[in-house]
């Protein structure tokens, strides 16, 4: 298992396990974790698991997917760091992995 932080808006943090062959998105969803919709159910067609990688793990959720860059142009506050949840793959390795939640996804 990995243990993922997810952090709303606000500051408020919830950290739970996440099994491996999952993504950071179906962690989210699994736990209830708010902020994170999910409404595509993971397709890669809404933006609503649209999240920031903390810097000293975006070098480890591997890169973006041209189909995950034309779908973050849809959604709000698009950084560098900005990631679709359900295209991160959670494995051993992201164990300790932080990602914030956007301010209008709350």
């Amino acid at each position: 298992m990995a243990k993922i932080t997810y952090c709303e808006h606000d500051g408020v943090e919830h950290v739970v396990d996440v099994k491996p062959g999952l993504s950071v998105m179906e962690g989210a969803v699994k736990n209830s974790i708010p902020g994170i919709d999910a409404d595509c159910g993971g397709a890669s067609a809404c933006a609503t698991c649209h999240v920031y990688v903390d810097a000293e793990w975006t070098s480890k959720t591997g890169p973006k997917t041209p189909m995950e860059v034309s779908m973050l142009e849809f959604a709000e506050g698009v950084a560098e760091n900005s990631r679709l949840a359900c295209q991160i793959k959670v494995t051993d390795e992201l164990d300790g992995l932080v990602v914030r939640m956007p301010q209008s996804q709350h």
